[in-house]
């Protein structure tokens, strides 16, 4: 009666964290850049004193989807996507380098290149200040940023810096508490001469909703299946109960 009711109970546990993930997706639908995230379930042996006689279920997020998301035209100079493979360099809260693909930038009164998070973009020697103040901004499909300065002639444009960007593999990136990318090793990835943008666009997140709504409902027919089985493990307990008093 104990192993059905462990089932069950680690079962409903497994669907909650899989809810949790599933919404977590469902939210971020309209969030440029996001990656959704997967989700697996396994079964796994529990080991402790005795014979492992006892398994439970155990829910995974192996990865992110990082199939590319839709780009949508904005055809302002800031907003740059990714095409195809490749991520942004961005610099993270405790100052090392972490990776996104949202690229609606921006720059505060000192001229710092930041995303629409505030987050420092990463150039080839460190987050990139623009010269101020500056009437027109371009950046290339390598990342080169040009800028010409307020009050000059249109043929007068100044190179200032270049967006580093990178091209790791997907099998060796793992997503942060606050949504950023980074290598699981800890290392920083090399800039990718391949790896391209296109200046105007945003690529809008890879949520796929109508999936994510389906996958809700089955997890919550589920979690609704596993109470279920514990209630029927409590009447079959009181019910074995019942027949021992009367023997």
């Amino acid at each position: 009666m104990d192993k059905l009711l462990y089932v069950a109970m680690s079962g409903a546990k497994q669907n909650m964290n899989a809810l949790a993930v599933r919404g977590n997706n469902l939210a971020n639908a309209n969030t440029d850049g996001f990656k959704a995230d997967m989700v697996q379930a396994r079964a796994m042996q529990a080991f402790g004193e005795g014979m492992p006689t006892r398994v439970f279920a155990m829910t995974e997020q192996p990865s992110a989807n990082f199939r590319s998301g839709p780009l949508k035209s904005t055809g302002r100079d800031l907003d740059i996507a990714v095409k195809d493979q490749g991520w942004i360099a961005v610099q993270d809260g405790k100052g090392g380098e972490a990776y996104t693909r949202s690229g609606s930038l921006r720059y505060d009164n000192t001229g710092l290149l930041t995303n629409e998070r505030g987050t420092p973009v990463m150039g080839d020697n460190g987050p990139i200040v623009l010269p101020l103040p500056i009437e027109k901004v371009e950046i290339a499909q390598d990342g080169t940023i040009s800028v010409r300065p307020m009050g000059a002639t249109a043929e007068v444009i100044e190179t200032v810096g270049r967006i580093k960007l990178v091209n790791p593999d997907h099998r060796q990136l793992m997503r942060g508490e606050d949504g950023l990318f980074r290598q699981i090793n800890g290392e920083i990835a090399p800039s990718d001469l391949g790896v391209s943008i296109e200046s105007g666009m945003i690529e809008g997140s890879n949520v796929n909703a109508v999936d994510e709504m389906v996958s809700l409902i089955s997890l919550q027919r589920q979690f609704e299946m596993q109470v279920k089985m514990m209630k029927t493990a409590e009447e079959n307990d009181r019910a074995s109960a019942s027949l021992m008093r009367i023997s």
